[in-house]
């Protein structure tokens, strides 16, 4: 099975570093004019993936809005990743897991094995337990053509304090994951292709200031939110995160989905141009 890293690089070349996320909050919900059930979540997901056929490389369901409604809930998780990857966009899906031992692999079960009804081209976990602990998930990420991106350096102002602490060496917290991260993929550097594990960093983090130097990390893909709603500008984006750029995903949602369905197609390709520009 072709590697997720090769399959993200080949989704961007055809059609852009743009994700859009798939974010049925409430509120959203009810300017959409849908229901706040079940119903009106596989409506909203169906016009979003509807709009991003063709325009798009990435989608990332968040897990989360879905699961607040049950089992129901989880069932039009389950279709909605199944009708992403059928239309040809790759799935990122926004669990941000971490455990350790059986524990964590189950999570990566229910995500990455290629039987499971939730089965993603790739999830977001955290490696607050050291990025050791996800030797479950990267293992079976393997085995799937899966991939992984893993917290590094967050962009919500609580994280600073921790993701900024630094060791008996001065690196901080956030760059000794980036380095344990790009160690997993130092296969796919020699190859000079792209990595299947990935960084979460955030559009509105000084790189510099948490630690991180993207000349170290070669190969690593990074899923970049914190642009549109909370501040970061996608024509900064190449500026912002240097030779990391060409590998970064841009990450919007509410910027996009406040359009309406309706406005999805418009809102998206706006987003493209400016990423472009």
């Amino acid at each position: 099975m072709t590697p997720f890293g090769e399959r993200l690089r080949a989704a961007v070349a055809a059609n852009g570093r743009l994700c859009v996320g798939i974010d049925p909050h409430a509120s959203l919900l009810a300017d959409w004019g849908l229901p706040d059930n079940p119903t009106g979540l596989e409506g909203f997901a169906d016009a979003v993936i509807g709009a991003a056929e063709g325009r798009v490389a990435v989608v990332k369901p968040q897990v989360a809005f879905f699961e607040r409604h049950g089992s129901a809930g989880i069932a039009v998780l389950e279709r909605v990743i199944r009708r992403a990857r059928e239309a040809g966009i790759l799935v990122i899906a926004d669990a941000k897991r971490g455990d350790i031992g059986s524990t964590l692999d189950g999570y990566a079960e229910a995500w990455l094995e290629a039987s499971s009804s939730l089965a993603s081209d790739a999830m977001t976990v955290s490696a607050y337990q050291g990025v050791g602990s996800l030797a479950p998930a990267v293992e079976r990420a393997h085995r799937n053509g899966a991939g992984l991106f893993v917290l590094s350096a967050t962009s919500n102002p609580e994280s600073a304090r921790v993701q900024t602490a630094v060791d008996a060496d001065g690196a901080t917290v956030a760059a000794v994951v980036a380095a344990d991260v790009a160690a997993l993929g130092a296969a796919a550097a020699r190859r000079d292709t792209w990595s299947s594990f990935g960084l979460v960093i955030g559009a509105t983090v000084p790189l510099a200031e948490v630690g991180l130097d993207p000349d170290t990390l070669p190969a690593v893909p990074v899923l970049a939110p914190g642009f549109g709603h909370q501040g970061g500008r996608l024509t900064a984006l190449d500026a912002h995160y240097g030779p990391l750029a060409e590998r970064t995903l841009a990450t919007v949602s509410r910027s996009v989905l406040a359009a309406g369905a309706d406005g999805l197609v418009a809102a998206i390709e706006r987003h493209q141009r400016e990423l472009a520009a």
